[in-house]
């Protein structure tokens, strides 16, 4: 597989660079393959479907063809993923697709472990190590961590905004030893990701240090988020006939996300034959992408604290391969686009709650009420001509070509819940009158030392310490 650059499309490259690289230093761009190759029909109706690792590795295997011999791809997915994704029906036709079974809670362990396998699997041959920065809005950088820690050739240094996550994120975040790092930086996500990547379009830095990246700037950490989407869809689709008595009941999915990564994986999925016919588009008050969709005009803008505060993204890196994939009509088409702010993140918690009887975490609870709404009759007003306004929270007003099947009850959701709610437990206490229950694995981090190091939010200091530490 070749891949291109968002910024520059006459850029040619292999899997190994792309992975290796992180990103395009000399333009600044993300890399995306020069075609999403569609699985075969056969497998994908598969009765019952296919297992996860089978999904896994059937997509892998286009995208690292040439570079990783098939046993050796399907050792990595074997070792990567000890654990699966779950869905969980709500209703006879809305499910919660559960993805924080893996060891950090957090939906970003199914990216980073197959992304830290393929890069120790190109590492081999190095004399020198391969230094891994990552910014992190809550749960990337424990998922890195995770997944790097103790990995042969392959060093970690974490970059978090210091008292803008959850206690139990940065616990997660604070303890790690050997081959990983945490810096607690005095600004916001914003400002961590902008050291990030300055450092990777340092000439003088990268002359001295080989570097890559573990966010979804990395193709690496989005193309194995896809597999869960191709998993969920096709588990859904098998079942919907039963649920819902219609053998061609369409499937949405609602997709919380910051950086846009998560939602990207969605259409990679999609472009490669996933029966998804549409997304979702939720976030928190940092609603860049639900105004650009509205507006046509897209704003960075400095990020906001909320609850949901993994999706505390103002700048969306992956707003780049979106464009690059789509026209702003053709999203438009495909998405439809919601926010909250946290009134209503706490109202959705104590809905999900009372309504379903499941206690859902903050990103998941923007997912649960936009998917509510929409079949409540959100989408429908829109249909009917009702001028939502893109300012407020709620649905913004872009009606995708989808809209009837859910005014028609022939369309069923999937709402991606990507962390533990004990992850947030005040504020699903707060919502919900009791605490939700907490994973052994979380409880073992809490009694773990803190080793985070204070970092200002300046890059030549950044810079400085870099070449001093690593």
């Amino acid at each position: 597989m070749i891949y291109t650059d968002t910024r520059d499309s006459n850029v040619k490259v292999d899997f190994k660079t792309a992975v290796m690289g992180g990103m395009n230093s000399k333009t600044g761009g993300l890399y995306i393959p020069v075609s999403f190759p569609k699985l075969d029909k056969a497998f994908l109706e598969k009765d019952p479907a296919p297992s996860f690792r089978d999904i896994a590795f059937n997509m892998a295997k286009p995208y690292a063809e040439g570079e990783i011999p098939d046993d050796d791809l399907n050792a990595i997915i074997q070792d990567a993923y000890p654990f699966n994704p779950k869905i969980v029906p709500l209703d006879n036709n809305s499910y919660v697709l559960e993805l924080f079974h893996g060891p950090t809670c957090a939906f970003k362990d199914f990216g980073a472990r197959f992304m830290a396998r393929a890069m120790s699997y190109f590492n081999r041959s190095e004399s020198t190590p391969l230094h891994i920065l990552v910014a992190t809005s809550g749960d990337t950088g424990s998922a890195v961590g995770s997944a790097f820690h103790g990995v042969p050739g392959l060093d970690v240094t974490i970059l978090y905004p210091d008292g803008k996550i959850s206690p139990l994120q940065e616990k997660q975040l604070s303890t790690f030893t050997g081959n990983v790092r945490a810096l607690k930086v005095n600004g916001t996500f914003d400002d961590c990701q902008k050291l990030v990547k300055t450092a990777f379009v340092d000439d003088e830095l990268r002359g001295k240090l080989r570097l890559s990246s573990a966010n979804s700037i990395n193709i690496a950490r989005l193309l194995p988020q896809s597999f869960y989407y191709m998993f969920a869809a096709l588990s859904v689709k098998n079942r919907l006939a039963m649920d819902t008595k219609n053998k061609e009941q369409s499937v949405v999915v609602v997709v919380p996300s910051g950086n846009f990564g998560n939602l990207t994986s969605g259409l990679i999925a999609r472009e490669m034959g996933a029966p998804i016919d549409g997304f979702v588009a939720a976030t928190n008050s940092n609603r860049t992408i639900p105004d650009w969709i509205a507006t046509g005009d897209y704003n960075a803008r400095p990020s906001v604290e909320t609850y949901a505060n993994a999706m505390d993204v103002g700048a969306p890196s992956n707003y780049e391969r979106i464009k690059a994939m789509y026209s702003l009509e053709e999203v438009r088409h495909l998405f439809a686009s919601y926010w909250l702010d946290n009134e209503g993140i706490t109202k959705a918690i104590s809905e999900c709650y009372k309504n379903t009887g499941y206690i859902i975490d903050p990103h998941g609870a923007i997912g649960y009420k936009a998917w509510d709404d929409i079949k409540k009759g959100a989408l429908k007003d829109l249909v009917n001509g009702s001028k939502n306004d893109y300012t407020k929270p709620g649905l913004t007003p872009n009606v995708p070509d989808w809209a009837n099947k859910v005014i028609d009850n022939t369309a069923s959701g999937i709402i991606l819940e990507t962390a533990s709610p004990a992850k947030f437990g005040s504020i699903v206490t707060d919502a919900i009158g009791r605490q939700p229950p907490m994973p052994a694995r979380l409880e073992e981090v809490l009694r773990l030392p803190d080793n985070a190091i204070p970092m200002e939010n300046d890059y030549e200091e950044f810079k400085k310490w870099l070449l001093a530490n690593l």
